[in-house]
């Protein structure tokens, strides 16, 4: 819908809203609508887009952005390329027509930040000290604040340049919005299991409306080793088993 709203033509070739289809006549700019509470993915998409149209762009989010942290990685992309964007409290962004992205010459991708969750969980339930470099203090991901939900679980952290360390403290539940890290907060709601008391993970609506329905996948598989759980709309609340059941995991895609 915001392509079409730009000037693109687009025509389903079987059933509406799904491939294939025909994409014609180029994306001219102008002034933009589009949904930010089920992801962030659409507007990032936009915003890559909008400095080679024709026109000046402006982008009007609707409901609340979710995910805003991804936003920052690509502004803050762009800006490395050469390309500016001007954002009124991520509600609405401004974007010249007819930029052109230059490239910086050599840049550093950093390792990915919900990916690293995992071996930090690990050293946070097991024990002993994980170390994960390619991402820390100064990383552009929002995913790093993994490790401060982690601290406030019990965990101890510590940050470099580069690396984010992880050694075992005695893990207590939390109670915490987590809108702005959703794919590490799964790894906290596993992480869960093993604190002394109930966890709560607020504020994580778009888990439903990824490639399956997330939260309610996680509540199934939580349920299967023991743990008592209540999944609301938006919310889960995990309490952790006083022994963990061994069972089968299913896999969603």
């Amino acid at each position: 819908d915001a392509l079409r709203q730009g000037g693109a033509q687009i025509d389903y070739l079987e059933q509406e809203n799904y491939p294939p289809l025909r994409i014609r006549g180029g994306f001219r700019g102008g002034k933009l609508t589009v949904d930010g509470s089920v992801s962030s993915q659409f507007l990032t998409a936009l915003l890559m887009t909008a400095p080679l149209a024709e026109q000046d762009t402006e982008i009007q989010i609707q409901g609340e952005l979710v995910s805003k942290p991804y936003i920052d990685i690509t502004l803050h992309l762009m800006q490395a390329f050469g390309v500016d964007v001007v954002h009124e409290n991520y509600q609405i962004f401004h974007i010249k027509g007819g930029q052109t992205y230059h490239s910086p010459g050599t840049y550093l991708v950093e390792g990915d930040a919900s990916s690293a969750s995992y071996f930090l969980a690990a050293a946070a339930i097991k024990g002993g000290t994980v170390r994960v470099t390619g991402i820390g203090k100064k990383s552009v991901q929002g995913d790093t604040k993994f490790a401060d939900v982690l601290e406030k679980m019990g965990a101890k952290i510590s940050w470099g340049d580069d690396y984010i360390e992880c050694s075992r403290g005695e893990l207590q539940g939390i109670d915490m919005d987590m809108n702005h890290i959703p794919d590490a907060a799964m790894t906290i709601a596993t992480t869960a299991l093993f604190a002394d008391s109930p966890t709560v993970i607020r504020n994580i609506y778009n888990w439903r409306v990824k490639e399956t329905d997330r939260l309610s996948a996680m509540a199934t598989e939580l349920r299967k080793v023991g743990a008592e759980v209540e999944e609301g709309q938006d919310y889960i609340r995990v309490v952790p088993p006083a022994q963990l059941i061994a069972a089968e995991i299913g896999t969603y895609n």
